[in-house]
C-alpha cells in the first residue's frame, strides 16, 4: 500500500507537549496502533490485550506502573481500569508532558475511566476509518462512489490486500463474539446480528425504537442499549436534528448512520459496486458515505465542529448543516450524476425560512465536477 497520512498524527503532535496523557480512541483495525507507534517512536508499547501483561495490570497495579511508568503506550487501556486512578497520582507528581500514550476501541469504557480519573489531564482523540483526504494521499480512492462505498475505509482493506467481503465477515464475527459480549450480557448474538441487519437497513432514517424493537424480537430498553453500544464501538453514530423551529414543527428524533460503508454494504448483501447502483438504498448509503465523510474530517482534524440534520413534519428537509456563530452553512446530498434544479429546492425552502441567517449553500452529488452558482455550490462527491 502507498503511504497514507493520517491528518490526525499532526495535531496529536501539537498537543502532545500541553497534556500528561493522550488517548486515542477509534473502532478496531482503524490504525490507531500503528498511529501511535509512528508518532511515539521512543515510547515502549504495552497491549493489555495480552493476557499476561492485563493480569500484571490488574493484580498488581503499582507494581505495573513501577515498571511502566513513563513514556509507554499502553494499548487497548480500558482493559485495566484500575490503572488509572494511580496513573493520576504518577502525573501530578511528575508534572511531565505526554507521559502515558492511551488507546482503546471501546469508547464508552475508556470515557468513564477517563472522565472519573484524568479529566483535565488527557487530550482526547478518535481516529476513525481513512477519510477522503488520507484516501488520495495514498492514491487509493476510487473514481467511482460505488466503488469506494463497497470496499469502505478500514487501512487493512489496502494495506493487505484483504478481499472486503472476507474483511467484514471477519470484522462482524469478531466484534459480536468478542466486543459485544464483553460489554453487555447478549445469550443470543444471532438476535443481535439481526439487529445489526436492521440498522444498516434503516441507514438514513430516523430512528424508531418501537419498530427496531418489535421488529428484532426485544425490548426497547434492550434496542436503544444495543444502539449505546453499538455507537460506544464506533459502528454507528446518530446524526441529531437541528431544534430551532423557525415557527414550523420539526422532527425531534436524530437519524441513524453508520462510520463505515463497507461494513454498512456488506450488512445489506452488495458485495460489488453494479449492486449497489441497482439497489434502492442508493441513495440512503451516498448520504451516508458523505456524512460519514464531515464526521472523520471533523475528529481527524480537531475542527470541534457539531452537525445537524433539519427536516420539518411537512417533509422539508437539509440533509446536513453546521453553524458558524449566527449564520448556517447547509448541505443537500444527492447521489444522483445528473444535477436538476429540484435538488435545490431543501435548500431554498430553509433559506427563506431562515431569512438572511443562511451562509453556505452545497450540493454534494455522485459525479465529478464542481459547479459555482449564483446561490450555491456544487460539489463533486470526491472533492468535499
Amino acid at each position: 500500500m502507498s503511504f497514507v497520512n493520517r491528518d490526525i498524527a499532526a495535531v496529536i503532535n501539537s498537543q502532545k507537549n500541553k497534556f500528561p496523557v493522550i488517548a486515542v480512541t477509534g473502532p478496531r483495525q482503524s490504525g490507531k496502533t500503528t498511529l501511535l507507534k509512528n508518532i511515539f517512536k521512543d515510547y515502549q508499547y504495552i497491549s493489555l490485550e495480552d493476557p499476561n501483561n492485563r493480569s500484571f495490570a490488574t493484580d498488581d497495579p503499582v507494581g505495573f506502573l513501577k515498571k511502566y511508568n513513563d513514556q509507554i503506550i499502553l494499548d487497548e487501556a480500558q482493559q485495566a481500569p484500575q490503572l488509572f486512578s494511580y496513573i493520576q497520582t504518577i502525573v501530578d507528581e511528575s508534572k511531565k508532558m505526554g507521559q502515558f500514550i492511551l488507546s482503546g476501541s471501546q469508547n464508552f469504557q475508556l470515557l468513564n475511566n477517563i472522565t472519573q480519573s484524568l479529566a483535565g489531564r488527557v487530550a482526547l482523540f478518535k481516529l476513525l476509518p481513512f477519510d477522503f483526504g488520507e484516501m488520495k494521499s495514498g492514491n487509493l480512492l476510487a473514481e467511482d462512489f460505488a466503488e469506494a462505498c463497497v470496499k469502505g475505509f478500514y487501512p487493512a482493506i489496502y494495506d493487505r490486500d484483504i478481499d472486503p467481503t472476507v474483511f467484514y465477515a471477519n470484522y462482524i464475527q469478531t466484534y459480536v463474539e468478542r466486543d459485544v459480549t464483553e460489554l453487555i450480557n447478549i445469550r443470543d448474538t444471532r438476535q443481535f446480528r439481526t439487529f445489526l441487519g436492521l440498522c444498516a437497513a434503516r441507514v438514513g432514517q430516523l430512528v424508531n425504537l418501537n419498530s427496531l424493537s418489535n421488529e428484532c424480537g426485544i425490548s426497547q430498553p434492550t434496542a436503544r442499549a444495543w444502539l449505546s453500544i453499538l455507537e460506544s464501538s464506533y459502528i454507528i453514530f446518530q446524526l441529531q436534528p437541528f431544534f430551532q423551529n423557525f415557527n414550523k414543527r420539526i422532527v425531534k428524533s436524530p437519524k441513524l448512520y453508520f462510520y463505515d460503508t463497507g461494513l454498512l454494504c456488506h450488512l445489506l448483501g452488495l458485495r460489488n459496486a453494479d449492486t449497489l447502483v441497482e439497489s434502492s438504498a442508493k441513495g440512503n448509503i451516498f448520504e451516508n458515505l458523505i456524512v460519514a465523510e464531515f464526521f472523520k474530517q471533523n475528529e481527524h482534524r480537531y475542527l470541534h465542529q457539531d452537525y445537524w440534520f433539519w427536516r420539518d413534519s411537512n417533509g422539508h428537509e437539509v440533509d446536513l448543516l453546521t453553524q458558524n456563530g449566527n449564520v448556517f452553512d447547509i448541505f443537500e446530498i444527492k447521489s444522483t450524476q445528473t444535477i436538476m434544479s429540484d435538488q435545490f429546492k431543501g435548500m431554498a425552502f430553509f433559506s427563506d425560512l431562515a431569512q438572511n441567517k443562511v451562509g453556505k449553500q452545497t450540493l454534494i452529488y455522485g459525479g465529478k465536477d464542481d459547479q459555482h452558482r449564483t446561490l450555491q455550490t456544487v460539489l463533486g462527491w470526491r472533492n468535499i
